[in-house]
């Protein structure tokens, strides 16, 4: 079996794959019970299977599946990922509450192509607003269903039903009957309505409480297996040939010397070469006998990446990319300029940082005749599932991807390069194999966070008030890039890089970080100028009262004013969560040391489905954010990563976490949002602006440490 080499280097964005379950071998799997579905009819097709264009950004239904054993357990289908931020927990909860089920009665299937709804993927903080109500939405309809089906064996008007804990109650008869006993023997379909009615999360009582981690006591007592973790039968153990550079081209490989080892297979298709052996020691070893030959172009170095950005990135960029909403103007920048009474202008600078997940990238493949499954860490299944059929030349049929709970991803693991991998030498081998990246590899062959120049000019009045907004990202990306304070005058325009030295792609918060950083960095060199308090100044700039309301409960939490600290704050808006961040910083005078004192943040993300969750999430953001924000950096030269390791390149330890105090605005009148990125994005500007009143001295780089 031939494979497709170009699919190894892409980073796929396409959402064109969709998926239905075969009802009858969904009821081999499951017994009878009840069978929920909800299905966009607008997108069935006569094969029985849904198509999507590549322009959509999303899918306009998904599909979701709930199931009710005889026992009365439940268990609830979804394509999402677990990646540590306890999902699992919180979209149970949203069944619990609206099915009516105790929460430890539910089972999450999580990202199995066989047997979980498509999903386009876990990213964009999307899980919460879009999946947790397309459950909520399919429990409702589910427990009107079953309230309607109880009318007659309770002999009771439907009106007079309500479900409580997995039951119908009849109040007024006090007899009640088991949701397994309605559903005996029985295989129903339901489509579901397009508007169930929900309960409002005022009167939730399962959802918006702190309940404990599902799993929680396998999780820190190690029975909880990751892709790591996973053994199969006769597994073998596989090492793939890395070129010695980024786009280096393959002249020769002698593999001789690896093949005469003892129980080494070498698998070779194209320039993809790779071996497996009975332990990764020997397939370590056999991979370092084969005498290979590259050819790598000349390619730049960190140290010239910016000036790079800028002439690389077309003049017109900004303008062609006014119809994705990455450009916009009104107003006259200049004129808004000319009636400024202060003015600034600045550039930013954004590093390349690597997303450095505590698990590599890992995948165990077993074929059985053309039937392939794999094992992995990703976040995206289902276009893992399409990246191994098109290399494999299968159809989707016959690819089953299957996501253990995966050791953390950050947006960085939406490709599935290993899964391919160890698909081919898989199949090679005729055993199963295990494909561990190492470190190094993660490092270096793994895309990371685009870096970024960013250029503003801005002006304001005597009386605090904005007057011109010019705002220039090139390259680091489009998210955030709006600006949430008002201004008459405005020019905002994203400048893609053609050809970037290194391969970029998602990374928790893409772009806000970025955008966030020169943002509120600017505003406080603005506020500065003026001599207005950076507070003041941004709330005389603000009209949205959900913004306007976190900046005051973090300074209110903080204390803001009431003392003279090295202090700094920022806040903005993504993905539908509202964020402030007051820091306070120690700076040591004569090594320019930065330590983070303290942090309070605010969050507004809609109702809260889970408080200790929540905070979970905003405190790792903040903890993960202190690595962009004060040392992580990738140097990078001739196509080598010069710091590959963790001994090299600094990510934040225990010590260099501070006080962390999360204020949470808990808003049930409003649609619930995602809190796994945006959290991360006030951190760096804080610091920054902690920094400059400490020292008076400006630092525009992220990381704010240089050298």
């Amino acid at each position: 079996m031939s494979f497709d080499n170009e699919l190894l280097q892409q980073t796929p964005d396409r959402f064109d794959r969709t998926f239905i379950l075969n009802r009858r071998e969904w009821l081999k799997l499951f017994g009878a019970g009840l069978l929920i579905c909800a299905v966009d009819a607008r997108a069935l097709q006569e094969s029985g299977a849904r198509t999507r264009s590549e322009e959509e950004n999303a899918p306009r239904g998904i599909q979701s599946w709930i199931h009710i054993g005889s026992d009365n357990r439940v268990t609830v289908f979804t394509g999402k990922a677990e990646m540590g931020q306890n999902i699992r927990t919180s979209l149970a909860q949203q069944v619990a509450e609206e099915l009516k089920v105790p929460i430890d009665s539910i089972e999450m299937v999580m990202a199995d192509t066989d047997l979980c709804p498509f999903d386009m993927g876990t990213f964009g903080s999307r899980t919460t607003p879009q999946m947790g109500t397309e459950l909520r939405n399919i429990a409702a309809a589910a427990r009107e269903m079953l309230i309607e089906m109880a009318a007659k064996p309770l002999d009771a008007k439907q009106s007079e039903l309500v479900a409580f804990d997995g039951t119908v109650v009849s109040p007024s008869q006090h007899r009640s009957v088991r949701y397994s006993d309605l559903l005996s023997g029985q295989q129903l379909v339901r489509v579901i309505p397009d508007d169930p009615e929900l309960e409002p999360a005022q009167k939730w009582s399962v959802a918006g409480k702190p309940i404990p981690k599902v799993g929680g006591r396998d999780f820190v007592t190690g029975k909880h297996q990751y892709t790591s973790d996973i053994t199969r039968p006769g597994m073998l153990y596989g090492k793939v040939l890395r070129p010695t550079a980024f786009q280096a081209a393959l002249s020769s490989a002698d593999t001789s010397q690896a093949k005469s080892l003892p129980g080494i297979t070498v698998v070779q298709d194209g320039e993809f070469i790779g071996v497996t052996a009975a332990d990764s020691t020997s397939a370590r070893r056999a991979v370092e006998l084969i005498k290979a030959e590259w050819k790598a172009p000349e390619q730049i170095s960190d140290r010239e990446l910016y000036d790079y950005m800028r002439k690389q990135s077309p003049a017109t960029a900004g303008a062609q990319l006014g119809e994705r909403n990455n450009s916009h103007e009104q107003g006259s920048i200049e004129n808004g300029l000319a009636s400024a009474d202060k003015k600034i202008q600045a550039t930013y600078t954004v590093a390349y940082i690597q997303h450095a997940p505590l698990e590599p990238r890992a995948a165990v493949a077993e074929w059985s005749g053309d039937k392939l499954t794999v094992w992995t860490g990703t976040q995206r299944p289902f276009a893992v599932q399409d990246d191994l059929a098109r290399a494999s030349h299968l159809p989707l049929t016959s690819v089953r991807v299957i996501v253990p709970d995966t050791g953390s991803g950050y947006g960085g693991k939406h490709t599935g390069e290993c899964a391919v991998e160890a698909a081919r030498l898989a199949k090679g081998a005729g055993k199963p194999v295990k494909l561990q990246w190492t470190r190094e590899e993660e490092f270096t062959w793994a895309y990371f966070r685009p870096s970024g120049v960013i250029d503003v000019r801005a002006g304001a009045g005597k009386d605090g008030k904005l007057t011109a907004w010019e705002f220039h990202n090139y390259n680091s990306g489009p998210a955030a890039i709006a600006t949430q304070y008002t201004v008459p005058n405005q020019r905002i325009q994203y400048h893609p890089t053609q050809s970037p030295p290194l391969r970029q792609g998602s990374y928790r918060g893409l772009a806000a970080t970025a955008n966030h950083f020169a943002r509120e960095s600017a505003m406080d060199e603005l506020a500065h100028e003026l001599g207005i308090d950076p507070l003041e100044f941004r709330l005389k700039n603000l009209e949205d009262p959900r913004l306007r309301a976190v900046f005051q409960a973090a300074a209110d939490r903080f204390g803001w004013g009431k003392g003279s600290g090295a202090v700094g704050i920022a806040g903005g808006f993504e993905k539908g969560g509202y964020v402030a961040t007051c820091a306070e910083v120690k700076v040591n005078p004569s090594s320019q040391a930065i330590d983070i004192v303290r942090v309070v943040e605010a969050w507004d993300c809609g109702p809260v489905v889970n408080p200790n969750g929540l905070k979970n999430q905003i405190e790792g953001a903040i903890a993960q954010g202190i690595g962009g924000a004060l040392f992580e950096t990738v140097h990078f030269e001739q196509g080598r990563i010069l710091n590959p390791h963790f001994s090299a390149y600094r990510v934040p330890r225990f010590r260099d976490v501070p006080q962390i105090d999360v204020v949470l605005i808990d808003r049930k009148d409003q649609k619930p949002f995602g809190a796994g990125e945006t959290p991360i994005v006030g951190l760096a500007p804080a610091v920054a602006n902690a920094v400059f009143k400490a020292t008076g001295k400006r630092i525009r780089s992220m990381p704010l440490k240089q050298g």
